[in-house]
């Protein structure tokens, strides 16, 4: 059986097989939508009982402005540290709330997010923003080709 995260996104399975990219597969892979304004908007929750992001994948078709919304569901506070440039965004998640902020990720890769308190991150409480697209040639190195996978 293979899970929605492994027919969209087989790319994610393929590299290693590594049980952490595994584990983030549980909660699910989501794709940020655009509004009429060009931002991108996704929403994030921690489901009751489960120490987990769902969806645990959020994919932007290319880079920008992300205006995620978190919601914590679950019995336990948690947090949410998360990548932007400049700077990384932290969010407290008190028993049942929400948040929002807007994160700023102009470049393709994989950008790691998760709940820095209380041992969450070492329990599973980890995610992944993939940022779709490819490296603007201006922004590339002089250097050789490289393999591509």
């Amino acid at each position: 059986m293979t899970t929605r995260a492994e027919q969209e996104l087989p790319e994610l399975y393929g590299q290693n097989k590594a049980t952490l990219g595994r584990l983030l597969a549980h909660g699910g892979l989501g794709r940020a939508e655009e509004g009429s304004d060009g931002r991108l908007h996704a929403h994030v929750r921690i489901p009751p009982d489960e120490l987990m992001w769902e969806p645990s994948i959020v994919v932007m078709p290319h880079g920008g402005d992300l205006e995620i919304e978190l919601l914590n569901d679950d019995t336990n506070t948690h947090c949410a540290l998360l990548p932007s440039n400049g700077d990384s965004k932290w969010m407290w998640l008190p028993v049942y709330s929400r948040g929002k902020t807007v994160l700023n990720l102009d470049g393709p890769g994989y950008y790691w997010f998760g709940s820095n308190v209380g041992n969450d991150e070492g329990r599973g409480l980890v995610g992944v923003i993939a940022v779709m697209g490819d490296v603007p040639q201006e922004a590339r190195l002089d250097r050789p080709e490289q393999p591509r996978p």
